[in-house]
């Protein structure tokens, strides 16, 4: 007798993936707290975060948005705009970093550096520099629309019932004079790259643990009711800025992340992991999930993801899992002529490719 005799069929490889058809694969999530369908759910995060707000609105769900567009926007002008992204209007959120730094300013009532980019006679937010596509008329103006999203930040999260939070790069760019880090290097989206102050960081897994650490608590804080729900994004890096090849960076990058949010939920009962990442690059799937570009993940593959995680709530319910459950309908936006990419900032990356 020893305790792999006891096991449920999903611990074992031969049981749980190689012999069920790769749509059937069950049971890839036990959630460590329930999600009910009124409680408050805020989203945040890399690109692929885009999809899980919508998704949830979709079931039926209580998505949080802390902005609402104000009326008289055609759907192309929210869009355009970050409406409905995202439940904070921060544009994308790719490190943990960030993360602390959007929720340190909100939670202490502190705006950040007044710095903004200018271009012409329009002025941008480095901090979510695509949030705005036309920019502000002035640089008060911009600061003024900060300080706006981190009041409405402050607001939703002291009645969130579980903030959602997608990890998406390890590599980011920080501002030496301030120890800021930007979504993006300056002089791409927006702003002009000074080499003299805008520094490149490829965080590691103590700092990036560290950083959600400081998250949670922040959080836990102002809210001791919240609960976090942590995932990594399967989207690939666009480009590096490591000097290895972009395979092997993106190796390390979903690694480290992967490995800093199992610790945290390993660490705190009110923190759990959904695999997002692995039911979209795991092996057993093929691939089949990708566009042809191998990075953007279809409309399929959200709704797989989504599949499983409604499947995983309701099982006590609905015991027959993620293929007794009907499909969830996708984000659109997934279909867009830009592949999605309007709501990922490092997609711009690709302009600069060699060729």
């Amino acid at each position: 007798m020893n305790p792999y005799g006891a096991l449920p069929a999903r611990s074992f490889w031969r049981s749980a993936v190689a012999e069920p058809d790769m749509l059937a694969i069950d049971e890839v999530w036990t959630p460590k707290f329930d999600i009910a369908q009124d409680d408050p759910v805020l989203t945040a995060g890399s690109c692929f975060a885009r999809h899980l707000g919508p998704a949830l609105r979709d079931e039926g769900m209580n998505w949080g948005e802390a902005e609402l567009p104000p009326p008289g926007l055609t759907t192309a002008e929210r869009r355009a705009r970050h409406y409905g992204a995202y439940s904070f209007r921060t544009g994308t959120v790719y490190t943990a970093a960030a993360l602390r730094q959007w929720l340190s300013w909100a939670l202490t009532d502190d705006t950040g550096p007044d710095e903004v980019w200018r271009d012409g006679d329009r002025y941008f937010d480095p901090y979510r520099p695509s949030v705005e596509p036309d920019g502000y008329e002035s640089a008060e103006a911009t600061l003024t629309a900060r300080r706006s999203t981190l009041a409405a930040i402050r607001r939703t999260v002291a009645g969130a019932g579980c903030l959602i939070f997608t990890l998406g790069l390890t590599e980011a760019w920080r501002d030496v004079a301030t120890g800021t880090v930007y979504p993006v290097c300056p002089g791409t989206v927006r702003g002009t790259f000074d080499a003299g102050r805008h520094a490149f960081h490829n965080f590691t897994v103590a700092e990036v643990h560290r950083d959600l650490t400081a998250t949670v608590a922040s959080l836990r804080a102002a809210n001791p009711r919240l609960t976090v729900l942590l995932t990594v994004s399967p989207v690939p890096l666009t480009a590096t800025a490591t000097g290895a090849h972009v395979l092997a960076a993106t190796g390390y990058s979903k690694s480290v992340l992967r490995a800093a949010a199992g610790q945290l939920a390993q660490e705190h009962d009110h923190v759990d992991y959904f695999p997002s990442y692995e039911l979209i690059t795991g092996f057993p799937f093929r691939g089949v999930f990708f566009a042809p570009n191998l990075r953007t993940v279809t409309p399929a593959g959200v709704s797989f993801v989504m599949r499983h995680f409604f499947a995983a709530l309701t099982r006590d319910r609905n015991p027959t899992g993620p293929t007794g459950i009907g499909a969830t309908a996708p984000d659109r936006r997934a279909d867009a002529p830009d592949g999605g990419d309007l709501f990922c900032d490092d997609a711009v990356l690709d302009h600069y490719r060699a060729g």
